[in-house]
């Protein structure tokens, strides 16, 4: 469902983060905007609820140079998480490329969990997304703290979908680079099946990657 813009020579994804309230969906965007490089990143805009601090959704702005000569606008969103905003929630999902669902690790927050990715399956057939087609990431955030589930139940419980799951702790930053590579992977191969971004516009997964700086680890190799 990627925005081809012939006449501009740009083609716009959309990524959208999903999941229960305060789960961490606006501190992912938060750490990928101080990772990406200056210069190919926007600003971090939200729009608040009247009188309260939800967020609608934040839209992060990322643009990637390629090897031909369309360019690549990357659209980082969230969804609001509490159940009034459902209406804002499926306006915000509408036309996803691809969907990173933030799922909170405390045992007490499992219901929640089930029941925002529930209705991320059932907001996805009423817009029209073919969810089991649909590019999709499970990262289970907040692993610093106490009373969280275990690795491996979260593995036995979500694994048999056959989706790749990530875990992090957003507010340091860890697993939300790891999350951010493998959704874009994801929707980079979906886009490239369905519209040729490799042999008819020179599109390559590597542009997209490379919107993040290179990882200490591999600069020490």
């Amino acid at each position: 469902m990627a925005e081809i813009h012939d006449e501009e020579k740009k083609i716009v994804i959309k990524i959208v983060y999903y999941g229960p309230a305060l789960s961490g969906k606006t501190t992912n965007l938060i750490q990928l905007h101080e990772l990406i490089r200056p210069g190919q990143c926007g600003d971090l805009m939200s729009l608040e609820t009247r009188g309260d601090r939800t967020l609608f959704f934040d839209m992060l702005p990322i643009l990637t140079r390629t090897n031909g000569e369309y360019r690549v606008k990357i659209k980082l969103f969230t969804v609001p998480g509490q159940v009034a905003h459902d209406a804002t929630r499926k306006a915000v999902l509408s036309r996803a490329d691809g969907v990173v669902f933030v799922a909170d690790s405390q045992v007490a927050q499992s219901v929640n969990n089930f029941q925002s990715f529930e209705n991320l399956e059932k907001n996805a057939g009423r817009i029209g997304l073919d969810f089991e087609r649909l590019p999709l990431v499970i990262q289970f955030n907040k692993r610093d703290l106490p009373e969280i589930l275990a690795t491996e139940e979260v593995l036995s419980r979500w694994g048999p979908a056959g989706l790749p799951v990530t875990f992090s702790t957003a507010l340091t930053g860890e697993g939300v680079r790891t999350t951010f590579e493998t959704i874009l992977s994801a929707t980079y191969r979906k886009l490239d099946d369905a519209h040729g971004l490799e042999g008819r516009y020179r599109i390559m997964e590597e542009n997209l990657l490379s919107i993040l700086p290179p990882c200490p680890e591999s600069m020490s190799h």
